[in-house]
């Protein structure tokens, strides 16, 4: 049995990272590409050290894997996690009614065989299933300690771990950068004692304003005007941390074809997103912060920059896995700001 928020994914390939990232905890994942699992499961893609999604729905899952990667079957690996799954589903249909109607809470019951199917309770558990955006997410997959990734990098980053994903954290050490990925109750203090000369504000589950501890550890780096990258929840906690407000999108953004639009070039990216909530760009009058990059879209905010700070975050996720390559030139860009 699942319950939870019921989300698509729109990607062809990718499925391992999108099951393992940290961002879809509490959400039962609709993939509408008509074929799943057709090159297993390979850990060196994992996003986190296991799923992170409540349940799992696909029009047909592929038994047998043909990838030269494939250590297990997609079936088989879900079955080890407790991770309930389904087929059969058309998920194209289902997607247009999350389009339509909006993202809304589900139920996942996977029934034995012989065992008498009885609707009604089903519908008694989805009027009371708790809408997991109320509750804490990132406490449930982010780090309780202080990790280190990078040897001996000369430039020292503090990750705030929200439940970031291992790509990003790749990201930064094949730019040389030494990674201290911390909880994300740690406070300013404890993150520069670390010799961190720049943060970056990961990645995560659920609803910014859950978490009014990482918006106020924000607000104090925000004062103390060190480089920040926020990306995806890390970006809207910034606009918090400065006085703007975020609000729920009706269906969200997920999948790797995202098209964005960078208001100060004009250049157009593709990129790979996962969130189900925004910034209101009305709500950035007077904080400091500028709009940078928009949907191409829906015109929803993509990107914000500080006025005289070097503080900026992306809502997408430059890191790209699975995805376009179009906006690894983020993290190049942030420690620019940090050397």
């Amino acid at each position: 049995m699942a319950t939870g928020e019921v989300v698509f994914n729109t990607g062809m390939v990718g499925y391992t990272e999108s099951i393992t990232d940290p961002s879809y905890k509490g959400q039962i994942l609709v993939q509408t590409y008509p074929l799943i699992g057709n090159y297993g499961v390979c850990r060196s893609n994992f996003e986190s050290d296991s799923p992170k999604i409540a349940g799992y729905v696909v029009r047909e899952l592929c038994r047998q894997p043909s990838h030269w990667s494939s250590e297990l079957s997609l079936e088989d690996w879900l079955a080890e996690n407790s991770v309930p799954g389904i087929e059969g589903v058309d998920t194209r249909f289902l997607t247009r009614k999350i389009r339509t109607h909006g993202t809304m809470l589900g139920a996942l019951k996977v029934f034995d065989y012989g065992e008498p199917f009885d609707l009604d309770p089903l519908k008694r558990l989805v009027g009371r299933i708790e809408d997991p955006n109320k509750r804490d997410l990132v406490r449930e997959v982010a780090t309780d300690r202080i990790a280190w990734f990078g040897g001996s990098g000369k430039t020292v980053l503090a990750l705030v771990d929200c439940g970031v994903k291992r790509s990003i954290v790749n990201s930064l050490t094949r730019r040389g950068a030494r990674v201290a990925a911390v909880p994300p109750s740690v406070k300013c203090d404890e993150m520069l004692s670390l010799g961190a000369k720049g943060v970056v504000i990961s990645n995560g589950p659920g609803d910014p304003k859950m978490v009014p501890y990482v918006v106020e550890t924000a607000r104090h780096l925000i004062d103390l005007g060190i480089p920040v990258l926020g990306i995806c929840l890390g970006v809207q906690v910034l606009a918090l941390a400065s006085g703007g407000d975020t609000y729920k999108l009706k269906f969200g953004h997920r999948g790797q074809n995202h098209p964005v639009l960078d208001l100060e070039t004009g250049r157009a990216f593709i990129t790979s997103q996962n969130h189900g909530f925004a910034i209101d760009p009305s709500s950035l009058s007077g904080t400091g912060f500028r709009v940078t990059m928009v949907n191409a879209n829906d015109k929803t905010v993509e990107g914000i920059r500080h006025e005289s700070k070097p503080l900026f975050g992306v809502q997408f996720h430059p890191e790209a896995s699975p995805g376009p390559l179009d906006t690894q030139h983020v993290f190049d860009d942030f420690l620019k700001e940090v050397r």
